[in-house]
């Protein structure tokens, strides 16, 4: 469904005087379009209540082994979507200014564009030999971990086949394979 359609529809069952609940993954107001939908809802005066999940970096992050953030290795980490929407208003992302930053980069719905971030972070600044993990269905079953660098990071987005994957860029992806060999269980794989 469009997001429009979804906050008609939101909106016309709770006139119907229906208890709705619109459960999303990860945390509604993180890349989760729980703005829209509570835009739509306070224009129609519905009292609304949110129930925070865990965003998907963070998840993802955990279930890969991966620290997002690590005393000595990386002090920040930064939420970004890897698919901007295309009316908006303001200009692109600034991969140049994220790559100076040093922080960890968790990139949000970027699984196809991949080569052009990975490139994009290389030109800004960010050796070739950073690490690249890419965790698809995270928390699931399916989960798979895929780790590569800047440079090799291309070759991930033929692996992937939209899948949904979060994307973890910095130094801490190292910790992915020490996480790996103490659990044992071969969701890692290398490009």
């Amino acid at each position: 469904m469009q997001q429009q359609q979804i906050g008609e529809l939101l909106v016309r069952e709770a006139l119907l005087s229906q208890h709705v609940v619109r459960l999303k993954g990860g945390d509604p107001l993180v890349f989760g379009r729980g703005g829209e939908e509570m835009a739509a809802l306070a224009e129609a005066g519905i009292p609304f209540d949110i129930v925070p999940g865990v965003t998907a970096a963070v998840a993802a992050g955990a279930a890969a082994g991966v620290p997002l953030t690590l005393r000595g290795t990386a002090s920040a980490v930064i939420f970004v979507t890897g698919h901007e929407c295309a009316d908006k208003q303001k200009g692109a992302i600034d991969w140049a200014a994220l790559a100076r930053t040093g922080a960890t980069l968790c990139i949000y719905m970027g699984a196809r564009r991949l080569p052009e971030i990975a490139r994009a972070l290389s030109e800004g600044g960010l050796a070739g030999s950073t690490p690249v993990a890419v965790v698809a269905n995270a928390t699931l079953p399916q989960q798979s971990v895929h780790q590569a660098t800047l440079e090799t990071a291309e070759s991930l987005s033929f692996i992937l086949h939209g899948q949904p994957a979060l994307i973890i860029v910095g130094e801490v992806v190292r910790w992915a394979e020490l996480s790996q060999a103490a659990s044992g269980p071969q969701l890692l794989a290398s490009a």
